[in-house]
């Protein structure tokens, strides 16, 4: 770490440890709360019936009871009644409060605090949004509340009583059933909830307010009646539909997929507008942002309207794989996170299209990341250490967690992975487990060795899987040598060989599979498909028996998260694009074509040359779009270039002009010599139904806006190519189609340009989400005035830096999707970084951490921008007062 006389805190945040958990000394049989709701100053009383965990023999066993709390004021405390003395028998600081010596045995504790929901800029604990109050707990806002042991292992049944004025709080709602309502003095009221489920205090709700109601049914399927319930505020009821329709496709899919019933009878989702993550799974009260709920066609998106069924899903299904089931400490998190992941990933791809969906997927992994794992803040699945658990709410605990679990379940089957899920919950219903017991468990349930797969959880940095093959003609054998390595991150220089999953195929002249079956397997276990498993640095394996192969595919439908090295010539990836049966595997060798191709350009550009561009990559983009058996969701990612931050990942120093420039060249190449093609395809797939945000018209739109996007680029400030996307806008009947030509003008700008985003701001002014997007698309422009643009947008009305989501939509957009005006070789891109976090620090220190990372990326930069870079990093860290959560990004990120 830095020099903590002059790049720290005044005192250093402690790391904690995976090494040294211990479990708690005292278990919580039963927590009662009650709340007096005020904006100001809201009272809790807190009742907690408190057990030792461990045997006492006497006296001398009893250990002090710690408390967990943060920025409370504690009004009173009682043990058994009797009131407790400061310092004699309890001590309050900034951390907590300790019961200093408890009884020996069993004790009731209880505390009033008060608390400020409306001065709560952070959004951890009880806050207030938009007149709303509503908590988020997850990880550690329950402290905040009240004082309580605040550890995911500590699991507790819950007795709430809510009390508020009935006027601008009609709504009261918490976990589990409602038990009682009432009325009181002065117009307030009440309402009582039992959560007969244990539960850790992260998975606390309280939801109070003047909200709309829009309630469903739904049947299990061993016959409970279940009532669906989104609030949200007055007037947006409309737009809940799609979010009801998703919460019930989830349920049902998780009875017929996985065996798992809702286990209640009534279930909650309260959507509000400030919210620091996406959603969060409280015990029957998800309380979400409503990006994530709110969808109409004039509003959302084909994306948005996946998005809220992804995620609607993905915090139903933590009622399982996270609630019933959840973690024992917070260096577990991916297993709930990764496993529900995984679960929503299975959900989409079974209700939409599999390997669309695979691809979006392993295309977000590789944005996200696989420039962590490559960076300074590259971590293990299962995190050693941490300052601010916040911090760990990451791409890879959540996006390469999944990737893990989908690992296990390329290795088992279907069969064998759903054996060990029964198993895994059978032993672990209302427990708090770790990411050993649910690898124990598969590895139980289906009779195998799992120990060196575990290595997936304990080592950072993505693998590097180097493949080469030869063909023996005299006696048709193929033999395929692989070898795996894994680069030095952050305090593992050294990596061991890990189990790793690895599909492969070869595919003859005609694109046929052929029939594969290792050396010594009987011909049953012949298939087109192959999973070799990796367990060695360097393996050979030998498939007898087959004709001559035109071309290998592999990592086929991208079986392990890895980075793959092979020679294959541009002919064979040409093939492979037009002829792979694996989607997957053919995206990819597009993808892959496309990357050399372009890195090429950059050295070409670089030297000041003009790129030139293979007529086979051409000609295979051609047979895309010609082709009417393909799925158009799937032409539309085969036909959309790798990004250029992408790009950029394969490249040190990363030069983000050339990048730019190289990626354009393609484009024009290809819009030049594909007009036709392109334009036809414009023409055939307008959609002439009313709107749909599923099937064949969302597939349609995605080719078709692909194709309007090439089109754009044929001498795009030219008449004929604006009036185009000026008309495609103005023709719009819903959000997709009128984002894909207003993104494109915002980067071409100019007359039309301006007008266009001025009559989207005046039709949708007073819709917040739909703004966000307005923020967005102007913060990812390529123009070169694009950092004074957001500079005067943070001046805008719509815009507030108190509000996570316009933070997200245009600070975090500038800094962590516009590489080319972020880079800015002055500097200005990181000066205005570092700004807006110091400013953002003292206002919700979680989304400024989040915000900090691209920083953290200065080695991959050339000599003047790693100066410049290191030099907003010191700034950030020499400032007084900085939190945990940023210290801790910064610290790690100069570190390098």
């Amino acid at each position: 770490m830095p020099d903590t006389a002059t790049a720290a805190p005044a005192q250093t945040p402690t790391v904690i440890r995976r090494e040294d958990y211990t479990a708690p000394d005292y278990a919580i049989d039963s927590l009662a709360l009650a709340f007096d709701l005020e904006p100001g100053a809201t009272r809790v009383k807190s009742r907690l019936a408190v057990a030792p965990a461990h045997e006492q023999g006497s006296a001398a066993d009893v250990r002090p009871l710690k408390l967990d709390g943060e920025a409370l004021k504690l009004v009173s405390i009682a043990l058994d009644g009797q009131p407790l003395a400061e310092g004699r028998d309890y001590r309050v600081d900034d951390s907590g409060l300790t019961v200093t010596a408890p009884p020996q045995g069993s004790f009731t504790l209880e505390i009033e605090t008060e608390i400020d929901p409306k001065g709560n800029s952070e959004l951890s604990g009880l806050y207030l949004s938009n007149g709303i109050f509503c908590t988020q707990c997850e990880a550690e806002g329950f402290r905040r509340i009240t004082y309580f042991p605040d550890r995911p292992d500590v699991l507790t049944r819950y007795h709430v009583t809510i009390r508020g004025p009935k006027d601008s709080c009609p709504v009261l709602l918490s976990n589990g059933n409602l038990a009682e309502t009432g009325e009181l003095s002065d117009g307030r009221h009440y309402a009582v909830w039992d959560d007969p489920f244990p539960k850790p205090s992260y998975l606390f709700a309280l939801v109070a307010g003047d909200l709309a109601c829009h309630e469903e049914g739904f049947t299990t399927h061993s016959g409970r009646e279940v009532a669906l319930r989104i609030y949200v505020e007055h007037g947006k009821e409309s737009r809940t539909g799609w979010a009801m329709d998703s919460l019930k496709r989830a349920m049902r899919w998780d009875e017929t997929r996985f065996g798992l019933e809702y286990d209640l009878d009534l279930f909650n989702i309260v959507a509000v507008s400030d919210f620091n993550m996406g959603a969060m799974e409280n015990k029957s009260l998800n309380v979400f942002n409503d990006k994530y709920i709110l969808a109409d066609p004039d509003t959302a998106t084909d994306g948005d309207y996946a998005g809220i069924e992804s995620v609607v899903a993905h915090e139903y299904f933590h009622n399982w794989t996270g609630n019933r089931v959840t973690c024992r400490d917070w260096f577990q998190l991916s297993l709930k996170e990764g496993l529900t992941v995984f679960r929503d990933q299975e959900f989409s791809s079974d209700v939409r299209s599999r390997p669309v969906e695979r691809i979006q997927t392993v295309r977000a992994l590789r944005a996200r990341q696989f420039p962590e794992d490559a960076g300074p803040l590259a971590h293990p699945v299962r995190p050693d250490s941490y300052i601010e658990i916040n911090n760990f709410y990451t791409p890879t605990v959540y996006e390469k967690g999944a990737e893990v679990i989908r690992m296990l379940h390329s290795l088992l089957g279907e069969d064998g992975f759903q054996k060990g899920m029964r198993l895994y919950i059978e032993r672990h219903d209302g427990q708090a487990a770790t990411c050993d017991d649910f690898v124990a468990a598969m590895a139980d349930a289906n009779d195998v060795d799992l120990e060196q797969f575990k290595r997936w959880y304990s080592q950072a940095g993505t693998p590097e899987v180097e493949v080469t093959g030869a063909y023996d003609g005299d006696s048709g054998t193929y033999e395929m040598t692989v070898r795996q390595t894994c680069p030095p991150t952050p305090g593992q220089p050294e990596k061991q060989p890990l189990q790793i999953p690895f599909a492969v195929g070869l595919l003859d002249a005609q694109g046929q599979d052929i029939p594969l079956a290792l050396e010594g397997e009987d011909s049953g276990a012949t298939s087109a498909t192959k999973v070799l498993e990796l367990r060695e640095s360097e393996q050979r394996f030998r498939f007898p028996g087959v004709p001559e192969p035109r071309a290998l595919s592999y990592n086929r439908g991208f079986s392990a998260p890895v980075n793959l090295k092979s020679e294959q010539s541009a002919e064979e990836l040409a093939f492979l694009m037009a002829q792979d049966s694996d989607p997957f595997a053919r995206w990819e060798a597009g993808q892959r074509y496309a990357l050399r191709l372009l890195l090429q350009a950059v050295e070409t550009l670089q030297a000041g040359g003009v790129p030139e561009f293979d007529t086979a990559f051409i000609d295979a983009f051609r047979e895309i779009l010609r082709d009417p058996q393909l799925d158009k969701a799937f032409a539309a990612e085969a036909l959309t270039l790798p990004g250029e931050s992408y790009i950029g990942e394969q490249m040190q120093p990363l030069d983000v002009d050339a990048i730019h420039r190289a990626r354009e060249a393609l484009r024009r190449r290809l819009a030049e010599t594909l007009t036709d093609d392109l334009q036809e395809v414009y023409t055939v797939n307008t959609v002439t139904e009313a709107y749909s945000p599923e099937g064949e018209q969302a597939a349609q739109r995605a080719l078709r806006n692909t194709a309007l996007s090439y089109l754009s680029a044929l001498a795009p400030e030219e008449g004929a190519a604006l009036e185009r996307l000026v008309d495609h806008y103005h023709a719009a009947d819903n959000m997709t189609d009128r984002m894909a030509p207003l993104r494109l003008l915002a980067d071409i700008g100019g007359e039309a340009a301006e007008a266009t985003l001025q009559d989207f701001h005046d039709r949708y002014r007073d819709n917040d989400l739909v703004m966000d997007k307005w923020l967005a698309l102007q913060a990812v422009s390529a123009r070169p005035d694009t950092l004074e643009r957001v500079k005067a947008l943070e001046e805008h009305p719509v815009f507030s830096l108190s509000r996570p989501n316009k933070v997200r939509a245009l600070i975090g957009t500038f800094v962590q999707a516009n590489p080319l005006r972020y880079h800015a070789a002055d500097g200005s891109g990181y000066r205005f970084h570092a700004d807006r976090v110091l400013t953002l620090d003292g206002i919700n220190s979680q989304i400024a951490a989040r915000l900090l990372t691209p920083l953290g990326r200065w080695a991959r930069m050339g000599e003047e921008r790693q100066r410049l870079m290191k030099a907003e990093l010191e700034r950030i860290l020499s400032a007084p007062d900085l939190s945990r959560d940023v210290y801790e990004i910064a610290s790690k990120s100069l570190e390098g």
